[in-house]
Order: structure tokens, then C-alpha cells, then sequence
């Protein structure tokens, strides 16, 4: 009996390529595993490309409810944006296909996993590290590294060789733009960006959503219900936070909301440049921040936002299996506890703007915030404090000027 492979399938040109060239090379048995993380329409007619390819098996296994549940909304509430921009759609959904692959491998049997990333990218790490914390046992075979027998450099040597193996493909070598999305966001690399001196040709570019010079003219209210830092309600209908996030990307998309164009930083050591369509994260986000500020000392806001910082960068390099992850995330989910309320905001030609907060363990005392004298403040009181928090700023300038007239009498 043949040894297995389990092959992480998109059913797109490069992973289509990748069976037969697995079959040839290390004369596995392929297991396709296409991991649903709610890519749409991208998954019709994979079971059929598969086979046709060789493929002794394929899987398509739905995570979209785990990965918004568990992979997400740990993100959402950490507020963890990399570079001050990016909300993690690829980097967040990896771990969660990376620890399904490892699930299907110990099913099947399998002595390898395959990935179709590039040797440039982040995504061959991200894979990589995840299979390695759960499951060191497991080979993995990355073709886009070992060039001595993955000899394909392009898409038409890609179909050339498909081809060469009694294989027609409904991929065409045109040009295009390189993609990658869930119900998170989806990104888009190449052709124009390749070259951050373009402009991003947003008319050919755009799948999500419009750009707010073309978002629809009337403003649109909305409001969301949280508890416990988790999403649980828009405009009063009860939702799973899937169906929210899927809700609230038809509205930023309506409305212009969430297209960023980036120079990042990848793991490896370079700059890539790319466009990121986010339309209902970038509200999720924004909806969240707007009642922690809320509810969440300020102490804790600062402590939670270098926190939320360090959280972006362990996901963006792929280290979510780990044990400072764990604990990054449990000092989230503490200041979670009482991130409850009603969230209001109105979005319109690509803004979210603010329309009220609300919640029961709001720190916000109109007593303490008006500028009439309330019980719990007496103004006199500032004269000492104010002493006190100058010090250090006092005794600095006395001293400096102790020393200054010292030097002018020698």
C-alpha cells in the first residue's frame, strides 16, 4: 500500500498542479484537504478538479464557525492590527487549516503534509509552524523550496505540465491579480501593486465592496449589542458571529468601508505591497474599540493596547501555538468581562462614525465629567496633585538652575 499525503487544496492552478507532481515525485496516494473558512463560491467544482488530477480523496471541511469563534474573536478583542493597518484575514485563518490538516493526516494516516506556499511569502511559516507544534512527527513537503524537482516557475509552465499529463484545466495564463480570501477579507497582491508608484486600479481590483467615491449617498444606521467583548446582535436580530460578520460585510461593502493599500513588513525580511478588502472587520473592530473605551480603565487600555500590538505580531509570524499566545490571550479575555453594551454608529462614504454608547458598567460619571462641581470632586483637590505629579518636572529645573548659576560665578 502507497503512502499517504495530505495536500492543503485550493483548487486553484498552483495546488491543482501540485497531484500529479506529488504522484510523480514521492509516488504518494493524495489526500486533498480544501479547508472551508468561508471563501464562498471559490469551492464549487473542486471535487471534480481533484479527481480529475489524480486525487485518491478529497475533504472539504467547514471551520468558518471555529475560525470566527476562536480565531477572530480573539483578534477582535486584543484590537491586534499589524503595522497599524492590516487585521490579520489570512494570518488569523492559517493555524485554524493548518491544525485541520493535522486532524485529516492522523484520519488518513498520512506520513506527510504538502502546502502550496511560496518560499518568499509568509504563509509557507505560518503553515509550517503550526503542523510543527501539533504534530513534530509529520513530514512536510513545500515544492516551491525544492527547486531541484519543482521545476515550474510560472502559470503556463504550470498548465504545460498539467497538460503534459493528460490534464485540461479551466485556468487560462492571463495575468491576474493573486488572492486570498475568507469571510474575513479578502487580499489582493500583484500586476499593478507590484510597483508602489501605481495607483491601485480599483475598478478591476475591488470584490467586496465599492470605494466610497462610488458608496451609496445616504447614510446608514446601525446598531450592535456586545457581551462580554463577543458580538451577539445588529439592528436587534440575534446573530452567531459568523452571520454578523457576514451582515456587517455587506454593509461596509455598500458603503465604501475598510480598503487599505499597504507596504508590510513579511517575516522573511521584505516589503510586499498589497490591497485588503475588510469591510465588516473594519466595523466589528471599530464598534468594539468604541465601547471598551467605554468600560475599560485607563490603565488597562494602555496595558491593553501594547498587548494587542505583540498579540498582531505572534499571529502575523504564525506563532499562535504557543504558550505566550495562551497567555497574551488570557489577559484579553480578563479585561473582556465587562465589555457589555449597545453600540451605535452610522456609516458613510467609507467612515464609521460614532452615534452613542452605551452600557451598564460604563466608568463614565457625567458628575465627575461636567464641568459643574459634583460630590465626588472637589477642584481644590487638583492644587495637590498637581504639586505632587510636577515634582520630579521642579526639583529638575531648580536643579539645572542651581548648577547653571554655579558655573556663571566660577
Amino acid at each position: 500500500m502507497k503512502e499517504k499525503v495530505v495536500l492543503a487544496y485550493s483548487g486553484g492552478l498552483d495546488t491543482t498542479a501540485i497531484i500529479p507532481w506529488l504522484k510523480e515525485n514521492f509516488n504518494y496516494d493524495v489526500v486533498c484537504c480544501c479547508i472551508n473558512c468561508g471563501q464562498g463560491n471559490e469551492l464549487d467544482g473542486l471535487e471534480e478538479r481533484a479527481k480529475a488530477c489524480g486525487a485518491a480523496k478529497l475533504y472539504i471541511e467547514d471551520i468558518t464557525d471555529e475560525f470566527c469563534e476562536d480565531y477572530i474573536m480573539p483578534c477582535v478583542q486584543a484590537g491586534a492590527i499589524y503595522e497599524n493597518k492590516y487585521l490579520l484575514g489570512t494570518s488569523m485563518a492559517r493555524p485554524g487549516i493548518a491544525k485541520k490538516l493535522v486532524e485529516i493526516a492522523r484520519k488518513e494516516g498520512a506520513v506527510a503534509i504538502c502546502h502550496g506556499a511560496t518560499g518568499k511569502g509568509n504563509d509557507q511559516i505560518r503553515f509550517e509552524l503550526g503542523i510543527k507544534a501539533l504534530a513534530p512527527d509529520i513530514k512536510i513537503i513545500a515544492p516551491w523550496r525544492m527547486t531541484d524537482i519543482w521545476t515550474l516557475q510560472s502559470r503556463e509552465d504550470e498548465i504545460e505540465y498539467c497538460e503534459a499529463h493528460g490534464i485540461h484545466l479551466p485556468f487560462s495564463d492571463d495575468s491576474s491579480y493573486s488572492r486570498d480570501r475568507n469571510i474575513w477579507h479578502i487580499s489582493h497582491e500583484g500586476l499593478e501593486l507590484e510597483d508602489p508608484e501605481n495607483a491601485p486600479n480599483y475598478e478591476h481590483l475591488l470584490v467586496l465592496g465599492v470605494t466610497p467615491e462610488k458608496a451609496v449617498d445616504e447614510p446608514e444606521e446601525v446598531t450592535m449589542t456586545f457581551e462580554k467583548g463577543v458580538p451577539t446582535s445588529i439592528n436587534g436580530v440575534q446573530m452567531k458571529v459568523a452571520d454578523i460578520i457576514t451582515k456587517l460585510n455587506e454593509l461596509g461593502g455598500k458603503h465604501g468601508i475598510g480598503i487599505i493599500d499597504i507596504v508590510e513588513n513579511r517575516v522573511v525580511g521584505m516589503k510586499s505591497r498589497g490591497v485588503y478588502e475588510t469591510p465588516g472587520g473594519t466595523i466589528l473592530m471599530e464598534a468594539h474599540a468604541q465601547l471598551e473605551e467605554l468600560v475599560l480603565d485607563r490603565d488597562t487600555m494602555k496595558e491593553k493596547k501594547d498587548i494587542g500590538n505583540h498579540f498582531a505580531q505572534l499571529v502575523y509570524e504564525g506563532k499562535w501555538f504557543t504558550p505566550l499566545r495562551e497567555a497574551l490571550q488570557a489577559f484579553v479575555e480578563k479585561t473582556q468581562e465587562y465589555v457589555t453594551g449597545e453600540v451605535k454608529f452610522r456609516l458613510y462614504k467609507g467612515n464609521i462614525i460614532k452615534a452613542g454608547t452605551t452600557s451598564p458598567y460604563s466608568l463614565y460619571d457625567s458628575s465627575l465629567a461636567s464641568f459643574t462641581t459634583g460630590d465626588l470632586y472637589d477642584h481644590h483637590d487638583a492644587d495637590g496633585f498637581i504639586t505632587l505629579f510636577g515634582l520630579p518636572l521642579k526639583v529638575r529645573a531648580m536643579k539645572m538652575k542651581e548648577v547653571k548659576t554655579l558655573n556663571n560665578t566660577k
